[in-house]
């Protein structure tokens, strides 16, 4: 499929975010209100020390998504009351990517042995 410059993509995003143990209440309670200042949230999973969260975002271009992404938790993070934890992972997957995953055969999985430097 040709794309022209500018063609906007839907990407579903990961982010996921560490930090000090903190009462799970108070995690959950910090999400919803997240989840209330952006409600585009289609999943919000958490721990007393990790959180998880997932969504759908448009935009022609992966670093336009991931650099929002990346900043998402520390633009809310004095109006939802979010706890003071980093950035640990991050998956952007543009939505076709996705939907293909779903089609790969457990069968063809490679046995991966890891090799010394």
């Amino acid at each position: 499929m040709t794309r022209l410059p500018g063609d906007t993509r839907l990407w579903h995003v990961t982010v996921s975010l560490a930090g000090e143990p903190m009462e799970p209440l108070i995690v959950r309670g910090a999400l919803q209100r997240l989840s209330e200042l952006r409600p585009f949230m289609t999943s919000l999973r958490f721990a007393s020390d990790r959180v998880e969260l997932t969504y759908w975002d448009e935009s022609p271009s992966l670093v336009d998504v991931a650099s929002l992404a990346l900043r998402l938790w520390n633009e809310y993070r004095d109006a939802a009351a979010l706890p003071a934890w980093e950035v640990v992972g991050l998956e952007v997957v543009e939505q076709q990517v996705r939907a293909g995953r779903e089609q790969f055969d457990p069968l063809t999985d490679l046995n991966v042995v890891p090799q010394p430097f």
